[in-house]
């Protein structure tokens, strides 16, 4: 890996005009500030979330308008982000711009929360009732999120009360038997404030569609194995000295269980359950003024993450594959925690100096907790950025990083692994950003990014099909953007960008001479070879067209080349991707909500194309009184059979109906 900038790094000029739908401002909601992550940010909006930052923004406002009960299906109404299905595993994950869940890592106020493994994470788990806002940073992003954020990152905003006392109420059913409920109360008291959350799902299948074409493991209707039940409890205490500094603990305890549908294909054979998938947090986050130029914030994080996998020999669930090795138990630990030191003593500057210091520790076992494998490991970045401000409407911005891995403990039952040398990735980044008008933003990015590989990449032997590679090197990217945000007309709002990122040294499996497949004969390793290039064009739009009735929607095209190994396919990206919608408002107190989503097709596999896809989803949302939501809907309305993953279809037409209270 090189230790200095590429001669790559230099702004190009690339020209056009373009349009994806803006986020609005939350600055002045109960979103919790010391949570959000600056991009970029006006000198006057320091430590809120305003629209002139280059993140896409998704207020809670937005996700309960489309019903989007969790992560994975709120920041897919985005432009520049798919969601993937991991059949293997019955797991959503999220692609940016073609960059998976590992190389834009999951943060809940700007706190990692990926798996330390395997660096993934479900992200079907985290549901939505609890949160403020979503903040989506793609290809250009602060170093103030640490490491490993190649293609972005996904920021979770939890909420902070505003007033002495307030909440929400809501409750729901929906197809599949399925069953919600969430409470969010809270009280500001001017020194202090608490805020608390409860939340329930649970659901026993989804509905197939009936163009679904039964096979001898699936024979349609109810989706055989589909259950899934999450409960999630959040607690804040925050303490306000003065109108500078802030101090809040978190704690987080989420619960959940789930199945894993088997595959329609005859051939696979898993039937897998997982009894429980549990995370266990505990933050600290604290801003201090410590004079009148210089701000002090500390971030301080516990995680825990256990969770059982149980493989049966098939499909009625009562006998493992092995009494022992058919049950596989995780318990992982993540700690550690980040320091920013930002000034603006020198004129026309924001200087900010960040230090990350992370530990992720994995522990398997069998059935009878005999310990398989143990792996340690600790992670160091250190970064500087600097926002310059050559003139009021004309800001630069310069960031360098350097980030080194080591491993600490390498262990796995019956193998004999070899620790590997401490690795270390230098990372640098620069943007300038213009203010045209008041509402009118240019910018244009680049920014050279890595991922260090995870455990499993570097040790997991994959059931004895893979070889361990130590000595793993990061995979980078170099990710340059140019881009539009503003209001091209009172009431609209509008974002464009054009984007290109070269990725080398990609993490790929590798087959034998001659092989096709992964087996204990033909056993794969896990390399640097990648070199693909990625290239795409985000548009948008939404604006009021009458006093009834609001448009919007976005559209994302990108291709992706995989210049290493053309015969390999990339996975999971479709070419397109379209959503549009319409908010009608017969009379004031009645909403109607069409709302469109499709994609083209994508790539599952080197030899299965999965085909493209429209879904047409409609909601009525009736307000009594200011504070009372009553809401009905039908998602995928014309019963389409699609599928995300090969071998495992997507819900068919499904019903649901919402309350909601607020106080």
């Amino acid at each position: 890996m090189p230790t200095s900038l590429p001669s790559t790094l230099r702004l190009t000029a690339i020209s056009a005009a373009l349009l994806t739908a803006a986020a609005p401002s939350i600055a002045d909601s109960t979103a919790f500030e010391l949570g959000a992550i600056q991009v970029s940010a006006r000198k006057t909006q320091l430590g809120e979330i305003g629209e002139e930052q280059t993140s896409s923004l998704l207020t809670q406002e937005e996700i309960s308008r489309f019903n989007r009960q969790d992560v994975g299906e709120a920041v897919n109404l985005l432009s520049g982000v798919s969601i993937a299905f991991s059949g293997a595993r019955n797991e959503k994950t999220i692609n940016i711009r073609g960059f998976d869940s590992r190389q834009t890592p999951l943060f809940i106020d700007g706190i990692p929360v990926y798996v330390p493994y395997d660096g993934n994470v479900d992200i079907s788990r985290f549901t939505t009732a609890d949160l403020a806002a979503i903040q989506v940073a793609k290809g250009f992003s602060s170093v103030s999120y640490g490491p490993n954020a190649m293609g972005g990152a996904i920021n979770l905003i939890s909420r902070k009360p505003r007033d002495r006392f307030e909440g929400d109420i809501k409750l729901g059913l929906a197809e599949g038997n399925e069953r919600q409920a969430a409470i969010n109360v809270g009280s500001n008291q001017g020194l202090w404030y608490v805020q608390a959350g409860v939340s329930y799902l649970d659901s026993d299948y989804f509905r197939m569609s009936s163009d679904y074409q039964p096979t001898i493991r699936e024979d349609g209707g109810h989706r055989e194995n589909a259950y899934r039940k999450d409960r999630k409890l959040s607690l804040k205490l925050g303490l306000t000295p003065n109108t500078t500094d802030e101090y809040a603990l978190s704690y987080y305890k989420q619960e959940g269980e789930k199945g894993q549908p088997p595959s329609t294909d005859p051939t696979v054979n898993r039937f897998w359950q997982w009894p429980y998938w549990d995370k266990e947090s505990l933050y600290f986050v604290s801003r201090t003024a410590v004079t009148g130029y210089e701000t002090v914030k500390f971030r301080l994080f516990q995680d825990e993450f256990d969770n059982e996998l149980n493989m049966f020999t098939n499909g009625t669930y009562t006998t493992l594959t092995n009494p022992l090795s058919g049950v596989s138990v995780y318990k992982d630990k993540t700690w550690g925690g980040s320091f920013e030191l930002s000034s603006s003593r020198l004129e026309n500057n924001e200087i900010k100096f960040v230090t990350h210091y992370k530990v992720d520790k994995h522990e398997g076992s069998n059935a009878v907790g005999t310990v398989d494998e143990s792996f340690r490991d600790s992670l160091l970045s250190l970064a500087l950025e600097n926002n310059y401000w050559l003139r009021s409407d004309l800001m630069l911005s310069l960031g360098v990083s350097q980030h080194s891995l080591t491993a600490n403990k390498v262990y796995k039952s019956g193998a004999t692994l070899t620790k590997p040398d401490r690795m270390s990735a230098t990372n640098g980044q620069a943007g300038i950003f213009y203010d045209y008008s008041e509402n009118t933003r240019l910018y244009a990015t680049v920014a050279q990014k890595t991922r260090l590989p995870t455990l499993k990449d570097r040790f997991s032997l994959r059931f004895t099909t893979y070889i361990e590679n130590p000595n793993l090197q990061p995979e980078e990217s170099v990710n340059y953007e140019i881009g539009y945000q503003g209001s091209p007309w009172p009431g609209a709002k509008a974002e464009a960008a054009v984007f290109h990122s070269q990725i080398d040294d990609k993490i790929q499996t590798v087959y034998q001479p001659g092989a096709t497949t992964c087996t204990a004969g033909n056993r794969c390793q896990m390399q640097n070879v990648g070199e693909v290039r990625s290239t795409g064009i985000e548009l948008g739009l939404r604006s009021p067209v009458t006093r009834w009735l609001e448009l919007g929607g976005n559209i994302t095209w990108i291709e992706m080349k995989n210049l290493s190994d053309p015969a390999s396919k990339l996975t999971n990206v479709p070419h397109r991707k379209t959503n549009a919608y319409a908010v009608i408002r017969p009379f004031d107190k009645l909403e109607i909500i069409p709302f469109v989503e499709s994609e083209s097709n994508r790539w599952a596999s080197n030899t299965v194309r999965i085909g493209r896809h429209t879904t047409f989803n409609l909601k009525a949302a009736y307000h009594p009184t200011k504070a009372l939501t009553v809401e009905a809907g039908v998602n995928n309305l014309g019963d389409k059979n699609y599928s995300l993953s090969d071998g495992y279809p997507s819900p068919g037409r499904s019903w649901f109906a919402n309350a909601s209270y607020r106080f």
